[in-house]
């Protein structure tokens, strides 16, 4: 299966899960989760949310950020990968002057 986030709609999120901020995202959904191409524009965060399904895997493209998850605090750039296991606790904060762009896979289990 071949997935061209290039031709998909992208959708503006203000605030997003209680969050700062302003996010634009593509994404696919699946049966088994979803692939997400995000972009956490400066300032913005990902309020804090609980996975009760799901892994959440976030792959930072570009930019600096910042994860907490269930209150331990992981600092993001370019190459590093954040997961959020089921059950935990998780935001993510832009805390650079420029996009925080991530891949972001939501595995259901």
């Amino acid at each position: 299966m071949l997935l061209d986030f290039n031709g998909m709609k992208e959708v503006t999120i203000p605030g997003m899960n209680h969050g700062t901020g302003m996010m634009t995202a593509k994404m696919y959904v699946g049966e088994q989760g979803k692939i997400i191409s995000s972009i956490i524009h400066p300032g913005g965060s990902i309020g804090p949310h609980q996975h009760e399904t799901s892994d959440d895997i976030n792959y930072v493209l570009s930019g600096n950020g910042k994860a907490i998850c269930d209150g331990k605090e992981e600092f993001l750039k370019r190459g590093t990968c954040h997961i959020c296991k089921k059950g935990s606790e998780h935001s993510i904060i832009n805390t650079g002057d420029e996009d925080l762009v991530l891949i972001t896979v939501v595995v259901e289990r």
